[in-house]
């Protein structure tokens, strides 16, 4: 059985959809069994299948808009999402999901569950939706604002495992986020991330990619550092967002309308199904010493049990192994900083 800590007060919504999500995911995976952290009482007042699901109690909550999360994560390791990581660095649980503080999971990671050796710069690497209906990585969405190019050698090298094992891709290619496609654009890290991805043989590179193409990009991962990534992550969300809300105002503005969005119903819901972070279900820490999943904070039940899926599969095709093996054979991703 693969066994998952789940963060059962991390969210916007907690603890009702990640408990909701949780029970969904023992439902249609067969081989998982779940552990949520958090308040007993608040967890059994939505918990009516403990089928392969067992609470452990935690007394604190680190709160979503927490100001200090190193300070939060010292001062209580028995808050739910402490307890969580700490599990999984004592061989209690192989992967942790959790839509807790995205700063706070990512300082109690380092703190609690220890880099990979070897990897020196982790990354936040959320599957996005695509037009071709293939989910592209991206990455990082904020992890380092300030990065070198080995480091982003090694978080490259990293998805192409996750592509290759979790998404199927069988040959996957990487592509820079830049201003323009041409050699030679962008910024100095951008120069010299272009070089040494162009010489590498441990992926396939495609070049430079403009952010306009990210929805319907020419390869399958694109990356950038923290900075760069995370603008580009927001900027699709808030589009996507005001999109939405346009559309509703168009389509309900009168009967007309309203009668073409009755006749369209099904494709709307196909569109907004194929768009949704929800059927990805969260962001992959990667870099870290064990599979950490930070589920969106607005998580319902379905994102979450997405998130839970994706991180059993993660531990089913031995992801972090394979990585692993690649640190220990490959000197060009132990040099050091």
């Amino acid at each position: 059985m693969i066994k998952i800590a789940v963060d059962a007060m991390g969210g916007d919504y907690a603890p009702k959809e990640q408990i909701e999500g949780a029970m969904l995911a023992v439902k249609n995976i067969s081989d998982i069994e779940i552990s949520l952290y958090g308040d007993p009482e608040r967890i059994n007042r939505y918990l009516t299948n403990s089928e392969r699901i067992s609470i452990v109690p935690s007394s604190y909550v680190i709160a979503m808009g927490e100001k200090n999360p190193i300070k939060a994560i010292k001062e209580h390791p028995d808050s739910s999402m402490a307890m969580a990581l700490s599990s999984l660095r004592k061989g209690e649980s192989e992967a942790v999901v959790s839509s807790g503080a995205t700063q706070a999971l990512i300082a109690g990671a380092h703190i609690l569950v220890r880099r990979m050796r070897g990897f020196k710069r982790t990354a936040i690497a959320p599957v996005i939706p695509s037009l071709s209906g293939k989910p592209t990585i991206l990455l990082d969405c904020g992890a380092n604002l300030e990065i070198r190019p080995e480091h982003m050698l090694q978080q490259a090298y990293f998805a192409v495992v996750y592509a290759r094992e979790v998404l199927g891709r069988e040959n996957p290619v990487v592509g820079l986020i830049n201003i323009g496609t041409e050699d030679g654009k962008g910024r100095e890290i951008d120069k010299e991330v272009f070089q040494l991805f162009k010489s590498t043989d441990l992926f396939a590179f495609y070049g430079n990619v403009e952010p306009k193409s990210v929805l319907d990009p020419p390869c399958d991962i694109l990356i950038s550092d923290g900075f760069t990534a995370n603008i580009v992550m927001k900027t699709m969300e808030g589009t996507a967002a005001g999109i939405g809300k346009m559309l509703k105002q168009k389509l309900t503005s009168s009967l007309i309308a309203k009668l073409g969005a009755l006749l369209a119903k099904k494709a709307l819901n196909d569109l907004k199904r194929s768009m949704s972070p929800e059927e990805i279900g969260g962001a992959l820490i990667y870099g870290l010493y064990r599979p950490v999943i930070k589920a969106q904070g607005a998580s319902r039940a379905y994102g979450f049990y997405n998130a839970i899926r994706q991180a059993s599969l993660i531990v089913r095709n031995e992801v972090f192994t394979k990585v692993e093996k690649y640190l220990e054979t490959t000197k060009e991703a132990l040099d050091d900083e």
